[in-house]
């Protein structure tokens, strides 16, 4: 927990000496492909659709494809009638990767992109949003920048709460890394990539959640840069209720735990080869998530006193230095009059969310253990048919 809250405090002391980046105008225009996967999003889908839609960059420049799964025929219709490429597939298990995949193997042989940005069903973005990601594509050289990803809605505690938690990875996970020289951390939209290296990519990502914890592995591996971009915001609807909330920091939980797992036995040539970025990544997702951390804390914050009060010290002292680094990397616009409220809640909300860490991954443990349960009967038919033939 120490050393967890440790590397926390130092990244968002760090990310107190960001400076506004300087973007200058790109040379040339690239040509963006969006990619919107949109699953039962409903109405949220089209509200992005014409975010982008209402862009300043010259509309000759990108196309819009929006992978439509399990949405309703109206819906369907009301896209349809945009200028955008609609595909509809209907995945018997759906996932974010596999949208991605289907969109990047149907896409016309003639169109030639430079350029992949992907948003979130229900993700709304300024007029000027393709513009400035042009000029700071250019500007950062890198094949994949991450733009700012913040709240659109802060109209209950929850997504108060939310909202806070998104800005505070923001500052240490990303912002924080870029001024020591090391990548920012993916998010879920916002990201924009080169569109080959994605092309190529995107196809290897197997997870049924969390495929930008699987790009950023292949980042790593490749020694490609993160860029992060705090001024280019795309505004993201938050959670309101808690047990979404909650259900979501138990599926990051079991995310993080996998991608830990899966690139573990790359530490030893990460070190040889002084990879310091696929350090970084598996040393972030071998600390204890943030979730259960503060979840933990909380706990032998209030009931070690009872069982012997000097063992509480120390658990107090890393509760208050966790809330300090906390402090530090939430920005003051979020600092209103319901601010200490909720800030104050956040452990207790916590505390909650350890309960849904494994009934996050029940859906894909359940696909594996269907699909083990398949190759068993399988295997019984052959033996039974051997047996009668004989």
């Amino acid at each position: 927990m120490a050393l967890t809250v440790a590397y926390i405090f130092v990244f968002a002391v760090f990310a107190l000496f960001k400076s506004p980046r300087e973007i200058k105008k790109a040379k040339q225009f690239n040509r963006f492909i969006v990619l919107i996967p949109a699953y039962k999003s409903g109405k949220r889908v089209l509200e992005t659709v014409n975010a982008v839609l209402g862009q300043t960059y010259n509309q000759r420049n990108f196309d819009i494809v929006v992978i439509s799964d399990h949405q309703s025929e109206m819906i369907n219709m009301r896209l349809a009638q945009m200028p955008i490429t609609l595909l509809t597939p209907d995945f018997e298990k759906s996932s974010k990767a596999k949208s991605l995949q289907y969109a990047i193997l149907n896409l016309p042989q003639f169109k030639i992109y430079d350029t992949v940005v992907v948003l979130d069903a229900g993700d709304l973005v300024d007029p000027d949003y393709l513009e400035l990601v042009n000029d700071a594509y250019d500007t950062s050289g890198s094949k994949v920048i991450q733009t700012h990803k913040m709240a659109r809605n802060r109209d209950t505690s929850i997504s108060r709460m939310d909202a806070t938690f998104e800005e505070i990875n923001n500052n240490i996970f990303r912002a924080g890394h870029n001024v020591v020289g090391l990548s920012a951390a993916l998010n879920s939209s916002g990201s924009v990539f080169d569109f080959q290296w994605f092309k190529q990519n995107i196809m290897k990502v197997h997870s049924a959640m969390g495929e930008e914890k699987e790009l950023e592995a292949m980042l790593a591996n490749e020694g490609i840069f993160i860029d992060y971009f705090e001024d280019i915001n795309v505004y993201d609807e938050k959670i309101r209720l808690i047990h979404d909330f909650n259900m979501q920091r138990g599926r990051w939980t079991y995310i993080q735990t996998h991608a830990l797992f899966d690139n573990i036995h790359y530490l030893p040539s990460a070190f040889i080869n002084s990879k310091h970025d696929q350090i970084d990544k598996i040393i972030q997702w071998a600390m204890v998530p943030r979730t259960i951390m503060m979840g933990i804390i909380a706990i032998m914050c209030f009931f070690l006193p009872f069982i012997y009060f000097s063992l509480v010290i120390k658990w107090w002292a890393i509760a208050a230095i966790a809330m300090f680094a906390f402090a530090l990397a939430t920005p003051d616009y979020l600092v209103d009059k319901n601010w200490d409220r909720d800030y104050l809640r956040a452990p207790l909300i916590t505390v909650g969310a350890i309960i849904n860490i494994f009934r996050a991954g029940r859906d894909e443990a359940g696909n594996r253990l269907d699909a083990f349960s398949h190759i068993i009967q399988r295997l019984r038919r052959v033996i039974r048919n051997k047996i009668l033939k004989k």
